[in-house]
Protein backbone atom coordinates (compact mmCIF):
# COMPACT_ATOMS: atom_id res chain seq x y z
CA UNK A 1 0.00 0.00 0.00
CA UNK A 2 1.03 3.50 -0.76
CA UNK A 3 1.33 6.21 2.45
CA UNK A 4 -0.09 10.11 1.19
CA UNK A 5 -0.09 13.15 2.26
CA UNK A 6 -3.83 15.01 1.16
CA UNK A 7 -3.20 18.83 0.78
CA UNK A 8 -6.07 21.17 0.87
CA UNK A 9 -5.30 23.44 -1.71
CA UNK A 10 -6.58 27.38 -1.12
CA UNK A 11 -4.51 28.93 1.51
CA UNK A 12 -1.98 25.91 1.92
CA UNK A 13 -0.30 24.96 -1.69
CA UNK A 14 -1.72 28.49 -2.97
CA UNK A 15 -2.63 31.78 -1.08
CA UNK A 16 -5.69 31.91 -0.72
CA UNK A 17 -8.39 33.83 -2.76
CA UNK A 18 -11.78 33.36 -2.61
CA UNK A 19 -13.05 31.46 -5.76
CA UNK A 20 -9.86 31.45 -7.01
CA UNK A 21 -10.09 30.13 -10.82
CA UNK A 22 -7.90 32.24 -12.69
CA UNK A 23 -4.52 31.03 -13.53
CA UNK A 24 -3.26 34.59 -12.99
CA UNK A 25 -4.15 35.40 -9.33
CA UNK A 26 -2.62 31.65 -8.98
CA UNK A 27 0.22 32.10 -6.62
CA UNK A 28 2.38 29.68 -4.67
CA UNK A 29 2.68 29.78 -0.96
CA UNK A 30 6.26 30.33 -0.39
CA UNK A 31 7.92 27.04 0.32
CA UNK A 32 5.31 24.93 -0.77
CA UNK A 33 6.62 23.75 -4.10
CA UNK A 34 9.74 22.56 -1.70
CA UNK A 35 7.44 21.00 0.09
CA UNK A 36 6.18 18.87 -2.40
CA UNK A 37 9.36 18.02 -3.49
CA UNK A 38 10.22 16.86 0.44
CA UNK A 39 6.99 14.82 0.60
CA UNK A 40 7.86 12.84 -2.48
CA UNK A 41 11.22 12.49 -1.48
CA UNK A 42 9.76 10.54 1.63
CA UNK A 43 8.15 8.44 -0.09
CA UNK A 44 4.73 9.83 0.14
CA UNK A 45 2.03 10.48 -2.96
CA UNK A 46 1.52 14.15 -3.00
CA UNK A 47 -2.94 14.12 -3.16
CA UNK A 48 -4.86 17.63 -3.39
CA UNK A 49 -8.25 17.39 -2.07
CA UNK A 50 -10.41 20.93 -2.32
CA UNK A 51 -13.86 21.64 -2.03
CA UNK A 52 -14.80 24.05 -4.99
CA UNK A 53 -18.03 25.08 -4.19
CA UNK A 54 -17.83 28.15 -6.48
CA UNK A 55 -19.13 25.59 -9.35
CA UNK A 56 -22.05 24.83 -7.39
CA UNK A 57 -22.39 29.06 -7.10
CA UNK A 58 -22.04 29.88 -10.46
CA UNK A 59 -18.82 31.41 -10.39
CA UNK A 60 -16.73 29.07 -12.61
CA UNK A 61 -17.09 25.39 -14.46
CA UNK A 62 -15.82 22.06 -13.60
CA UNK A 63 -13.32 23.08 -16.63
CA UNK A 64 -12.16 25.94 -14.57
CA UNK A 65 -11.27 24.06 -12.12
CA UNK A 66 -9.73 21.12 -14.50
CA UNK A 67 -7.43 23.82 -16.77
CA UNK A 68 -6.38 25.52 -13.64
CA UNK A 69 -5.28 22.17 -11.87
CA UNK A 70 -3.12 21.65 -14.97
CA UNK A 71 -1.55 24.77 -14.92
CA UNK A 72 -0.50 23.68 -11.41
CA UNK A 73 0.95 21.12 -12.79
CA UNK A 74 2.59 23.14 -15.16
CA UNK A 75 4.26 25.06 -12.25
CA UNK A 76 4.96 22.40 -10.68
CA UNK A 77 7.20 20.90 -13.48
CA UNK A 78 9.40 23.92 -13.37
CA UNK A 79 10.51 23.41 -10.50
CA UNK A 80 11.01 18.95 -11.52
CA UNK A 81 8.00 17.82 -8.83
CA UNK A 82 4.45 16.99 -8.75
CA UNK A 83 1.17 16.67 -7.23
CA UNK A 84 0.17 12.96 -8.16
CA UNK A 85 -3.71 13.50 -8.26
CA UNK A 86 -6.16 16.17 -7.39
CA UNK A 87 -9.75 15.58 -5.83
CA UNK A 88 -12.01 18.33 -6.14
CA UNK A 89 -15.69 18.81 -4.93
CA UNK A 90 -17.70 21.41 -7.17
CA UNK A 91 -21.12 20.72 -4.80
CA UNK A 92 -22.85 23.09 -2.02
CA UNK A 93 -26.29 22.40 -0.75
CA UNK A 94 -27.15 26.11 -0.97
CA UNK A 95 -25.59 26.43 -4.94
CA UNK A 96 -27.79 27.91 -7.76
CA UNK A 97 -26.59 25.48 -10.41
CA UNK A 98 -29.37 22.49 -9.81
CA UNK A 99 -27.21 19.85 -10.78
CA UNK A 100 -24.51 20.82 -8.07
CA UNK A 101 -26.82 21.91 -5.08
CA UNK A 102 -26.96 18.60 -2.85
CA UNK A 103 -25.27 17.70 -0.18
CA UNK A 104 -22.74 15.14 -1.10
CA UNK A 105 -20.22 12.75 0.41
CA UNK A 106 -17.42 14.01 -1.35
CA UNK A 107 -17.73 17.84 0.54
CA UNK A 108 -15.26 18.12 3.37
CA UNK A 109 -15.89 17.34 6.35
CA UNK A 110 -17.28 14.11 4.65
CA UNK A 111 -14.44 11.69 3.31
CA UNK A 112 -15.86 10.87 -0.34
CA UNK A 113 -12.67 12.32 -1.93
CA UNK A 114 -10.15 10.56 0.20
CA UNK A 115 -12.42 7.04 -0.18
CA UNK A 116 -11.91 7.95 -3.98
CA UNK A 117 -7.85 8.18 -3.66
CA UNK A 118 -7.47 5.22 -0.59
CA UNK A 119 -9.53 3.42 -4.13
CA UNK A 120 -7.69 4.89 -6.92
CA UNK A 121 -4.33 4.43 -5.51
CA UNK A 122 -4.07 2.20 -2.76
CA UNK A 123 -3.55 4.29 -0.15
CA UNK A 124 -2.70 3.21 3.87
CA UNK A 125 -4.74 5.76 5.73
CA UNK A 126 -3.18 4.89 9.18
CA UNK A 127 0.16 5.87 7.44
CA UNK A 128 -1.14 8.98 5.90
CA UNK A 129 -1.14 12.70 6.58
CA UNK A 130 -3.70 15.34 5.69
CA UNK A 131 -2.46 19.13 5.66
CA UNK A 132 -5.09 22.06 5.35
CA UNK A 133 -5.58 25.72 6.76
CA UNK A 134 -8.88 25.23 8.35
CA UNK A 135 -10.68 23.01 10.81
CA UNK A 136 -12.54 21.60 8.85
CA UNK A 137 -9.71 19.62 6.88
CA UNK A 138 -8.21 18.24 10.33
CA UNK A 139 -12.51 16.94 10.75
CA UNK A 140 -11.74 15.23 7.40
CA UNK A 141 -8.63 13.76 8.28
CA UNK A 142 -10.10 12.46 11.51
CA UNK A 143 -13.03 11.64 9.87
CA UNK A 144 -11.37 9.25 7.14
CA UNK A 145 -9.15 7.78 9.76
CA UNK A 146 -5.70 9.25 8.77
CA UNK A 147 -3.15 9.01 11.21
CA UNK A 148 -1.70 12.61 11.39
CA UNK A 149 -3.50 15.95 10.79
CA UNK A 150 -1.74 19.05 10.32
CA UNK A 151 -3.06 22.53 10.81
CA UNK A 152 -0.92 25.68 8.88
CA UNK A 153 -1.53 29.32 9.55
CA UNK A 154 -1.06 29.97 6.07
CA UNK A 155 -4.34 30.61 4.78
CA UNK A 156 -7.39 31.09 7.07
CA UNK A 157 -7.38 32.75 10.64
CA UNK A 158 -7.37 29.82 13.09
CA UNK A 159 -8.10 28.93 17.19
CA UNK A 160 -4.82 27.18 17.68
CA UNK A 161 -6.34 26.74 21.04
CA UNK A 162 -9.17 24.87 19.77
CA UNK A 163 -7.57 22.56 17.49
CA UNK A 164 -8.10 19.25 17.02
CA UNK A 165 -5.29 18.95 14.74
CA UNK A 166 -1.75 17.25 15.83
CA UNK A 167 0.16 19.94 15.19
CA UNK A 168 0.34 23.04 14.02
CA UNK A 169 3.00 24.90 12.02
CA UNK A 170 3.39 28.46 9.98
CA UNK A 171 2.98 26.69 6.46
CA UNK A 172 3.55 23.76 4.28
CA UNK A 173 7.61 24.01 4.21
CA UNK A 174 7.73 24.45 8.06
CA UNK A 175 6.08 21.29 7.99
CA UNK A 176 7.92 19.62 5.97
CA UNK A 177 11.37 20.73 7.66
CA UNK A 178 10.91 20.67 10.94
CA UNK A 179 7.62 18.06 12.10
CA UNK A 180 7.83 15.91 9.01
CA UNK A 181 11.29 15.45 7.71
CA UNK A 182 12.87 15.66 11.81
CA UNK A 183 10.36 13.35 13.07
CA UNK A 184 9.64 16.33 15.59
CA UNK A 185 5.84 15.91 15.10
CA UNK A 186 5.89 12.18 15.86
CA UNK A 187 7.48 13.07 19.43
CA UNK A 188 4.32 15.30 20.00
CA UNK A 189 6.97 18.66 20.32
CA UNK A 190 4.99 20.51 17.02
CA UNK A 191 2.14 21.94 18.44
Amino acid sequence: MNKAVFLDRDGTVNIEKNYLFKEDEFVFINGAVEAIKIFHDMGYKVIVITNQAGVARGYYSENDVIKLHHYIDDELKKYHTYIDTYYYCPHHPEGTIAEYSLTCQCRKPKTGMIEQAVADLNINLKESIIVGDKEIDIQTGKNAGIKYSILVRSGHLINESDTEADAVYDDLLSFAQVGFRDTILWSGEGK
